[in-house]
């Protein structure tokens, strides 16, 4: 059974645990909190780049570019038109054509951007070079008709598509690329000025998150989330952090967040980062994210197979703070607070049981039938306590919350659930801009009725096979007031990529960031 199907079933582990950052003991291991991935190529702007190492040409036809500053002759570029001819090679986005023993370059890449490439392809084109060169050690020229922003959107590409995530090997690691990265144009200066600006910092976010979902639940549980969180905004200018251990969210009658970890000995958390950038808004936009860092399914027990993927079921907070430390790092004028409900779902004697009736922190009920079905239960209180405390605009949420979307939508859109058609636009606008695509999905009023409890105001999930996704989101959105914007992100079907593409490596996809740092950006 794969890691889709398993977000309705999978796991059961035991570890014994430690301080945050300092080591996570498990059986007779002993793995170090802070390994570090292997280094990444770092990547510069010139007007002109050695004829060393390989060369990517981005490619919009079967055509050329001038490639001004770049060491390559006319009988060489008459080998390379010769070879595109052979290869009838037209640029089409997403192709690419390699050639070798061309000139003093190890290897020519041509990769394709079509006709007219935005933003989004461009970087597409950046991040299939970095896929195709991630076992080449030396260094990388990427050259085209490159205006200042093109540059930028390239060199973006190239830094989420070089990803990877192998800080616990240590027999087989693969040595990483030592060569540097330089995109080469007219006018580096104002190139490297634009990628620092704003796409280094997403990718930074990006990075945040998917560190985070590919880590074991072993090393990211929730005081460990907390810890890491708050290293990577450590000295960012405009954020405050606030954080709910158990006792201040039972306090706070905050029993339905409290209650799914109740059967794992690391306790539960709300984090809650605020960022607001200079002419912001008044009023934040709230990301509230599921944060469950290991799914056992609880007393409702998942089966065994593929078990170890539920460390990825925070995904939806991991992207959360990525998207938060992408806005915050790179100054945007956006005013957001990120939310991560954080829990441990396991079984034990202490566990909560299918029947029993949990109380959020405004009062309501629910009749969990399921302990499986955590994920709208954590974020409950999570959205209730958001909109007593920070008063937001509108919220979104995200999680990877039903195996039901995945039937639908495979691994090719996140479902979008909105009650708002204003927020819904500009989710459906901003995932077409980042790349990070939605689809519409129903919250057909009769989905309400299947979640009515006899003895409790809801329940978690209807008692009979129904519209899963739907009545998960009418779930979330029950604990959000009706005069509040709201949308609901089921991400299950795109936390994971089980191969790489473009901008994303095999692995954790921190699906997320990139949305909602557009979002933000846009105004809504």
């Amino acid at each position: 059974m794969n890691h889709k199907s398993l977000l309705l079933a999978a796991c059961l582990s035991f570890a014994v645990v430690s301080p945050a950052f300092a080591q996570t003991v498990t059986g007779s291991g002993v793995v170090p909190a802070t390994a570090a991935n292997s280094a990444e190529r770092t990547i510069g702007f010139a007007a002109s780049a050695p004829a060393n190492g390989a060369l990517v040409i981005a490619m919009t036809d079967a055509t050329l570019p001038p490639l001004d500053g770049v060491s390559l002759s006319a009988a060489e570029r008459q080998a390379v038109t010769a070879a595109i001819a052979a290869a009838t090679f037209d640029g089409k986005a997403g192709s690419t054509l390699s050639l070798r023993g061309i000139g003093a370059y190890s290897r020519i890449l041509l990769v394709g951007t079509g006709t007219t490439p935005t933003s989004l392809a461009l970087a597409e084109a950046g991040g299939k070079a970095a896929q195709e060169l991630k076992s080449e050690a030396q260094p990388v020229t990427i050259a085209g008709a490159f205006g200042d922003a093109s540059a930028a959107d390239v060199a973006y590409g190239f830094a989420l598509g070089q990803y990877r995530f192998d800080r616990y090997k240590t027999v087989e690691k693969k040595a990483p690329p030592s060569g540097a990265v330089t995109v080469v144009g007219a006018n580096p200066a104002a190139a490297e000025a634009a990628f620092n600006d704003r796409w280094k910092h997403l990718v930074d976010g990006v990075r945040l998150s998917r560190d985070l979902a590919n880590e074991p639940a072993n090393v990211i549980y929730p005081e460990s989330f907390v810890a890491r969180v708050r290293e990577a905004f450590s000295g960012t200018a405009g954020v405050s952090i606030e954080v709910l251990d158990e006792a201040a969210m039972r306090k706070l009658g905050m029993g339905t967040l409290v209650g799914v970890g109740q059967g794992s000995p690391r306790g539960s958390r709300l984090m809650l980062v605020r960022y607001r950038g200079a002419n912001a808004a008044a009023a934040p936009m709230a990301f509230v994210g599921k944060g469950i860092t290991f799914d056992s399914g609880g007393i409702s027990l998942k089966p065994g197979a593929g078990m170890w993927d539920m460390k990825g079921d925070m995904s939806g907070a991991a992207s959360v703070m990525g998207a938060v430390l992408s806005l915050a790092k790179s100054r945007a004028s956006a005013h957001v607070v990120g939310v991560a409900a954080l829990a441990e779902n396991m079984p034990d004697g202490n566990a909560q049981r299918p029947g029993d009736v949990t109380r959020t922190m405004s009062g309501k009920t629910i009749e969990m039938l399921n302990s499986d079905a955590e994920g709208r239960l954590v974020l409950a209180d999570a959205n209730e306590y958001v909109a007593q405390a920070y008063k937001p605009r509108a919220i979104v949420n995200i999680a990877t919350l039903t195996g039901a979307i995945v039937g639908a939508l495979d691994d090719q859109y996140a479902g979008l659930f909105a009650r708002d058609e204003t927020l819904a636009t500009n989710l459906l606008a901003a995932g077409k801009v980042s790349g990070e695509e939605l689809w519409r999905m129903p919250l057909h009023k009769n989905y309400a009725e299947k979640i009515k409890s006899d003895i409790a105001d809801i329940r978690n999930i209807a008692p009979s096979q129904g519209p899963g996704a739907s009545i998960g989101a009418h779930v979330i959105g029950y604990f959000v007031d009706e005069a509040t914007p709201w949308a609901h992100l089921d991400i299950a079907g795109v936390n994971q990529a089980d191969k790489a593409s473009s901008l994303v490596p095999k692995g954790m996809t921190g699906f997320g960031v990139r949305l909602l740092d557009q979002l933000a950006r846009s105004g809504e």
